[in-house]
């Protein structure tokens, strides 16, 4: 059972299951076209336990996006920025650092998109531990997409590169 409430600056929902040890989901957000603040959680009946719980901010300006989330029950971090590139025809460029606690790992995330037509997208990543990311989308029609992606580690060239074949049809 799912309960929501909308608001022009807040929406709240709950969702709980209906067993005998139900999980309870709660989720709600706060804020203005500029500026907006959420959280969310899990809480398992059956073991007293929060399985999840994450909070965030965003921070939005006609040019670009702004977010720091801590996620992972307070375990990890993520600061990400987007710009987008007016000059390049939809395109945008984005930036994400990453840490988690528990293993003092930092993850430095760069990454582009590019719009090559109005059908066509292309967009690239990279990140600090050499993990390369592709795609290219086609809208084939209205709401159906062809995507083409590929990804492979550039520390580890003698692995296999990674593809994948997407096809969206809608009606």
């Amino acid at each position: 059972m799912e309960v929501q409430y909308f608001h022009e600056h807040a929406t709240v929902a709950t969702a709980v299951g209906l067993k005998k040890s139900p999980a309870v989901d709660f989720s709600a957000t706060i804020g203005t076209p500029g500026i907006a603040f959420g959280a969310e959680a899990s809480y398992v009946t059956s073991s007293g336990e929060f399985t999840k719980y994450n909070a965030g901010v965003n921070m939005t300006k006609p040019d670009s996006n702004a977010s720091v989330v801590l996620a992972d029950k307070g375990d990890s971090l993520k600061v990400s920025y987007l710009h987008h590139l007016n000059q390049l025809n939809g395109g945008a460029v984005v930036g994400e650092i990453a840490r988690k606690f528990s293993t003092n790992e930092n993850t430095l995330t760069v990454g582009c998109s590019y719009l090559v037509d109005p059908h066509t997208l292309v967009k690239a990543k990279l990140n600090n531990h050499g993990n390369l990311g592709a795609l290219v989308q086609h809208e084939l029609r209205p709401k159906s997409f062809l995507t083409i992606s590929g990804a492979f580690d550039t520390k580890a060239l003698e692995k296999t590169p990674k593809f994948g074949l997407a096809l969206s049809l809608k009606p």
